[in-house]
Order: structure tokens, then C-alpha cells, then sequence
């Protein structure tokens, strides 16, 4: 299933994408697509469901797929490619850093540059939903755990995040900083998270193109590895990295600016576009 959240923002209903594409409204069926709605057997409940029996949504807009997130986990230099275009060391273990919830915005609402920033910058992810409570989980059961997947933009305000004292996460927890969605597709729709293709175009211009096949530590053992320092719950998020072609990257470096617009998607899981605005301007 493709599972939804549309609406202005506060006041989003559920609902679920049919073979068609279009959006069928889940509201009277289920108050929303939160963290209980994940788990395994509500998740089979809403699969029996004859999606011709719903009414159709049109022209609603698209909020992150679900609530109830309790924290956004992040990971560092994931794609051999961009840590050599970072000119940062292949890392040894996961890089683990959080994203704050209040950066969580919806796949198409515009992202705003934070107060006095130079060097905001792209990210296309796959992000990882859990499903049911991980702690300390193996390898072999750690894809149990997952509800399902979606597109994440882990913008970054590069200044921020380096220059600013050695913390990653003020230069990644920026209001509007973590676009999610437009779908939350749960995990028997994507039968190998490690053969998705990932892009992003800013102004049209393809900048990222890549597969997570190349990423240096996979989907499972990143959800067991992270299971071991914090316990992940029904509704957390996590971010797995990213290819190269980020601005920072870039001959010279190349950052976002007001008017700018990103475009970008994984196989399967859908688009996202967002205009850049000035701060404020939101």
C-alpha cells in the first residue's frame, strides 16, 4: 500500500493511493495513518480493503504520510562516493545524528532558508518507518521491524553543521528541513531496499543520481546498529544517507538560494518538489 496524509497542514486525513494514482480517502475507516496504524496487523486490516469502496481526494495537499513520529535518526557519509566528495574518511561504523521533529515538512511545501544561512544544501534519502518497537535487534530481524519506506530531502545548512562548533545537528534540524512523503510505502511493496535508484534535479538540472546499492552499511544493519544506542519505536524515522552530487560537493560549492526549486524521488516510492524560500517567507 501507498499510505497518505493530505490536507492543510494541522488538518490532514488518511488515505491511501489506488492503481490509478488517485487518493482515497481512509477517514472513515481510520481516525489516521499514526504509529499504531504501523504496526503489522492494522497495517493487514487496511490491506484487505477494496480501495473502489473509498471516496476520492482531488487536489489535496500532501503532508508527511504519517504522525506520530518520535524521532528523526540520521545517518552520516552512508554512500562511499560522497564521503570521497566530502573529503571526509570512509566511516567505520554508522555515523548517527538526529534530525529535530520540528524540521519535518510535507514533500511539496516550500523549504525555508534558516536566519543567516550561506550554504543550505540537498540531500535525497530513503527513508526507513518503524513498524514495531526495535531494541537491540540482529541483522536477520531487523527488516521485521520496518513498516515501510518513503522519500526523505535531509537539507542541510552546511555552515551550520561544520563551522559552527563540530555538531551536526544544528546545521540539520532547521525548521522545513526534513520534507517526508508524498507516500509511506509499506515494506511488501519494495521487495530489496538496496536496489532503489535515487535522484535530485535543482532548477531542472539533474545534480544526484544514484542507488542505494552503493550505500556502505544497508538498510538492516543500520535499524539493528541503531537499535543497540536507542530504542526505536512504531513511527520513527530514519534517514540512510545519502549519493553524491550534494552542492558542498560541487566545483566550486553550489548552494540553495530564495527562488530556487528541488526536484526529486526514489524508485517507487514517489516525488517530491519544493521552491526554496527566503527566511520568513513561510
Amino acid at each position: 500500500m501507498k499510505l497518505v496524509r493530505v490536507g492543510n497542514p494541522g488538518a490532514e486525513r488518511p488515505g491511501l493511493i489506488d492503481a490509478a494514482g488517485r487518493v482515497r480517502d481512509l477517514s472513515g475507516v481510520i481516525p489516521d495513518v499514526d504509529a499504531a496504524q504501523l504496526a503489522p496487523a492494522a497495517l493487514e486490516a487496511l490491506a484487505r480493503l477494496d480501495p473502489q469502496t473509498l471516496p476520492v481526494i482531488e487536489g489535496a495537499r500532501f503532508g508527511v504520510p504519517w504522525t506520530g513520529i518520535g524521532k528523526i535518526v540520521a545517518i552520516g557519509l552512508n554512500y562511499a562516493d560522497h564521503a570521497a566528495e566530502a573529503g571526509m574518511p570512509l566511516p567505520a561504523e554508522p555515523i548517527v545524528f538526529l534530525k529535530a521533529n520540528s524540521s519535518l515538512n510535507g514533500p511539496n511545501d516550500a523549504v525555508m532558508l534558516p536566519f543567516g544561512s550561506h550554504k543550505t544544501d540537498w540531500e535525497v534519502e530513503l527513508g526507513v518507518v518503524i513498524g514495531t518497537t526495535a531494541r537491540n535487534v540482529s541483522r536477520e530481524q531487523a527488516l521485521e521491524h520496518v513498516a515501510g519506506y518513503c522519500v526523505v530531502n535531509d537539507v542541510s545548512e552546511r555552515e551550520f553543521q561544520i563551522e559552527r562548533g563540530g555538531t551536526w545537528d544544528k546545521g540539520k534540524g532547521c525548521d522545513t528541513f526534513c520534507p517526508a512523503g508524498p507516500w509511506l510505502v509499506t515494506r511488501d511493496e519494495v521487495p530489496d531496499a538496496q536496489a532503489l535508484g535515487l535522484w535530485l534535479e535543482v532548477n531542472g538540472e539533474r545534480v544526484q543520481q544514484g542507488t542505494t546499492a552503493t550505500m556502505v552499511f544497508d538498510v538492516a544493519t543500520l535499524v539493528s546498529y541503531v537499535s543497540r544506542f536507542m530504542t526505536l519505536l512504531p513511527g520513527d524515522l530514519i534517514a540512510t544517507g545519502t549519493p553524491p552530487g550534494v552542492g558542498m560537493g560541487c566545483k566550486p560549492p553550489r548552494f540553495l538560494k530564495a527562488g530556487d526549486t528541488m526536484r526529486l524521488g526514489v524508485d517507487g516510492l514517489g516525488e517530491q518538489v519544493q521552491r526554496v524560500v527566503a527566511y520568513g517567507e513561510r
